[in-house]
């Protein structure tokens, strides 16, 4: 029985898949690959802000095929879903590298300082964790900094170092943050007077210690001011003397 004569291109379309197959299974499990594939897109959206993100071009610049892209975020949605999730699980690493104050007013002006220097840093990861709005729609990961933000909020109220409640002022503090990270970003040139400004107008709105507009309103301020430097420095007067000293002043502050 005389055997079929065998094809050369058979043979070498059968190897060239096979290589392509075992190349393609090799780029999915290599470690590196997701993280490649996640810098690459984050790239392309900071060249881009607010354009159209090309899964051919991370790929190429991942230096993969497309077939691993799907492999690991199943479409361009969750390609980018990975990336927002990627960027806010670096920003609170950065973010709990830094300690504590003990004081709740200056911790969240550190955080607005941090936010600002994160955003700046890694434009292509912020603009798709705060730039990119879908009306009704907040992605997941950015509740996790939000509760912190609002955790800082309530122990500031919990001094009596508020004059409003304590998730209008994380709402306050995180808009304005934004805006300011986002327009230096959009200038492509940091603005540290900017940010510090808008910094400590938007923690005197919520501390009550702006500029009057008032007779009464200067006196309540000036209360406020007093309070909030002695609750920055409790240490002066100590814990108990402390506390004493702020229900006093807000019971004055309320006082007519």
């Amino acid at each position: 029985m005389s055997m079929p004569p065998v094809c050369i291109d058979d043979i070498e379309s059968y190897h060239t898949d096979t290589w392509r197959y075992y190349s393609d299974v090799t780029e999915a499990a290599h470690p590196d690959t997701r993280t490649r594939l996640l810098n690459a897109a984050a790239e392309r959206i900071a060249a881009a802000p607010g354009g159209e993100i090309s899964l051919r071009a991370v790929c190429d610049a991942a230096g993969v095929k497309m077939p691993t892209l799907y492999h690991f975020f199943g479409s361009k949605q969750g390609l980018l879903d990975a990336v927002i999730e990627r960027g806010f699980d670096l920003y609170l690493a950065e973010k709990a590298a830094h300690e504590s104050s003990g004081d709740p007013v200056q911790d969240i002006r550190d955080g607005w300082d941090a936010h600002v220097a994160f955003g700046i840093e890694n434009p292509g990861f912020y603009t798709l964790m705060y730039g990119m709005v879908r009306p009704g729609h907040s992605p997941a990961a950015q509740d996790r900094p939000s509760r912190l933000l609002s955790a800082l909020t309530h122990a500031a109220a919990r001094e009596g170092r508020l004059i409003v409640d304590p998730e209008q002022a994380a709402a306050h503090i995180l808009v304005a943050n934004i805006g300011v990270t986002l327009r230096q970003i959009v200038l492509a040139a940091p603005d540290p007077q900017l940010s510090a400004a808008v910094r400590e107008g938007a923690i005197a709105a919520i501390t009550g210690t702006g500029k009057a507009t008032s007779p009464a309103s200067d006196r309540r301020a000036e209360i406020h001011r007093v309070l909030e430097h002695a609750a920055a420095h409790a240490e002066v007067l100590g814990a108990a003397e402390t506390q004493l000293l702020i229900q006093w002043l807000r019971k004055l502050g309320s006082d007519g």
